[in-house]
């Protein structure tokens, strides 16, 4: 993909919106614990908060139900996804669990090394966004 030169009228920018009653607990956990810049922030009495944190190469990953059970059975050992789940590939996934579940992340599964090269550990994140942090074996 060429990044300086996306085809003319294609998407520049991937965007996850993740509308949370606790605030302050979500921006905490992606930007202190799990290392997300803060690209913009914006704060009004009356139209509320919003972040928006930095994550590298963004991505969009469509599967079917099929796979989407395959993906939970290998990371977790039954299903349990919901429609939306984010992934972040991190230098260090084992550290990475430990550090989100340290700042209030529920681990679901323990990292996990998958058929396809990885180290996957899911989380419940504050927010409640089901959250894999995995590590490539190229990393």
């Amino acid at each position: 993909m060429n990044e300086q030169h996306p085809r003319a009228g294609g998407v520049r920018e991937l965007r996850l919106i993740l509308t949370t009653d606790d605030y302050d607990a979500a921006v905490a956990f992606y930007r202190d614990v799990l290392g997300m810049p803060v690209s913009a922030e914006y704060l009004s009495a009356e139209q509320g908060r919003v972040v928006i944190l930095e994550a590298g190469v963004a991505t969009l990953e469509i599967g079917d139900g099929p796979h989407a059970a395959y993906v939970d059975e290998v990371e977790v050992g039954r299903r349990v996804a919901g429609q939306v789940r984010l992934a972040l590939r991190v230098d260090d996934a084992a550290h990475a669990t430990t550090s989100a579940e340290d700042a209030g992340a529920e681990v679901v599964a323990p990292p996990t090394r998958t058929p396809w090269r990885s180290l996957n550990g899911r989380l419940e994140a504050p927010g409640g966004l089901q959250l894999t942090l995995f590590q490539d074996d190229a990393d």
